[in-house]
């Protein structure tokens, strides 16, 4: 795929883990298929069986992920050699990936994950958390830089609005395409992070996941 398709749009992201009310591989692609009707030029997906589930509804690209806990580290964003082969084995044109400085399960090489990609002839995205891992994921050579993991890593800004001031500075200081995603939950925000330089935006809680959603409103009765 081109990733110029994705530039300036909207990609949506579309994941319900075990536990959550709309967990289901079908229930995600008909997800999807809202998203896409909504105008949607791209999905984010969570595991091999959703990624093909919303492959078989919806024609747009997708950056597959897949979360899986590992005892003794951190990263569970597509963390090992294991969920990359599974990833490869599916339709998404993009894998995305934790690519933090944190301790990966099995001491595996982010390196040799991306080598794994390319290999394949798919392109990679690095989900970090800060300016230098953006600089590093953009030394390594990956295609896209998403700021996902922004304030979810013990040693990154907590925010509850997206880090403006990260994109910008990932933007100047990197040639990749800079993805926004995290905290994005008012169509301001977009229109920002574009405004700012990055090449596109994830948008995810605000539009998929109900639970959440609904519980900001019952918040707003305690006053």
């Amino acid at each position: 795929m081109s990733i110029n398709t994705l530039k300036g749009q909207l990609i949506v992201s579309c994941q319900a883990l075990e536990g959550e009310p709309l967990h289901s591989s079908m229930i995600m692609a008909r997800m999807a298929l809202a998203a896409k009707e909504g105008g949607a030029k791209g999905i984010r997906a969570n595991s091999p069986e959703d990624i093909q589930a919303i492959k078989g509804l919806v024609d747009l690209p997708i950056i597959g992920i897949w979360k899986r806990d590992y005892e003794g580290s951190n990263v569970y964003i597509t963390a090992t050699q294991y969920e990359v082969k599974a990833l490869l084995e599916t339709d998404a044109e993009i894998i995305a990936l934790d690519a933090t400085k944190q301790k990966r399960p099995n001491d595996e090489k982010l390196s040799d994950l991306l080598s794994l990609i390319h290999q394949h002839n798919r392109l990679a995205m690095a989900d970090i958390s800060t300016l230098e891992e953006a600089i590093e994921a953009d030394r390594l050579g990956f295609d896209l830089i998403s700021t996902t993991l922004a304030g979810y890593t013990s040693y990154s800004k907590v925010t509850t609005e997206p880090d403006f001031e990260l994109l910008e500075n990932i933007v100047k200081n990197v040639s990749a395409p800079v993805i926004m995603e995290g905290h994005t939950s008012k169509p301001e925000h977009v229109t920002e992070a574009l405004k700012k330089g990055a090449f596109a935006t994830v948008v995810g809680s605000i539009i998929t996941r109900p639970k959440l959603i609904t519980e900001r409103y019952v918040n707003a009765t305690k006053w």
